[in-house]
């Protein structure tokens, strides 16, 4: 049986391209299309192992890339009506991705309008939780690319890339992780994203690994974010307790 993860922090399309922009500090008003097609491709192959809530969604946006690429590497057609006019083939997309980053920036500065004046952590951080150091930092959320290529980095530093995988709940149980995880941050005050991996050898463990963790961050058990721009990814918890029932439930 499939196990297929549903977030509420879910992230479309539109996100992965401007995540891939930012990533490779290029301009959006001239995407690298190839470039940005190839890395986009290789994370679609990543959510479709992962079996993610809308890939479909995703496959959409990858064949409009495809298909503004092969319009981009074709000669420059003598007829002016089949060549629309001499339009870059990427000015439909560059102006949806600058709404959409309208709108996301609109979004963000309103959802912080309720966080003035107050501590976002005040439910999840003790002293005991959280050193001096980073509480003198600032804490930056993680996308769920972040994650995503945090996990493609895994894999590859073990060598698991072309492994053969199917994922499933009967042999690695998904809720298991979970309760492994939390039972974790029972015990430490934070865990290291990338620690979670270090004693799993195969590519079918690492990604079931990966989506306890999603699930956690989708039932509000954890806290998944950074103390300075690329730095270790942290998790840490959000509820003193939870019990099975409550994973099982979710």
């Amino acid at each position: 049986m499939s196990y297929k993860v549903k977030l509420d922090i879910f992230e479309g399309p539109l996100d992965l391209l401007l995540y891939l922009i930012r990533k490779n500090e290029v301009d959006i008003y001239d995407i690298p299309i190839a470039i940005i097609t190839e890395q986009y491709l290789e994370y679609m192959d990543l959510m479709k192992v992962l079996n993610l809530d809308k890939v479909g969604e995703f496959l959409v946006m990858a064949s409009t890339l495809i298909k503004i690429k092969s319009k981009m590497l074709l000669p420059p057609s003598e007829d002016i009506e089949e060549d629309e006019d001499g339009v870059d083939p990427r000015t439909e997309l560059m102006e949806h991705l600058l709404e959409y980053q309208r709108y996301k920036e609109a979004a963000h500065q309103l959802k912080n309008r309720d966080l003035i004046e107050k501590d976002i952590f005040t439910r999840i951080q003790r002293d005991e939780d959280v050193s001096k150091t980073d509480k003198d930092s600032t804490v930056i959320e993680v996308s769920l690319f972040d994650l995503v290529d945090a996990l493609r980095k895994v894999i590859e530093r073990k060598d698991l890339s072309d492994q053969f995988m199917e994922v499933t709940v009967e042999k690695f149980s998904v809720k298991d992780k979970m309760v492994e995880i939390l039972q974790k941050l029972k015990e430490t005050q934070h865990i290291i994203f990338v620690s979670l991996f270090d004693e799993l050898s195969t590519k079918y463990e690492i990604i079931v690994a990966f989506l306890a963790i999603l699930e956690l961050m989708r039932l509000r058990a954890v806290k998944v974010f950074q103390v300075q721009p690329h730095g270790e990814i942290r998790i840490i918890s959000l509820r003193g307790e939870i019990q099975l029932g409550d994973i099982t439930a979710g």
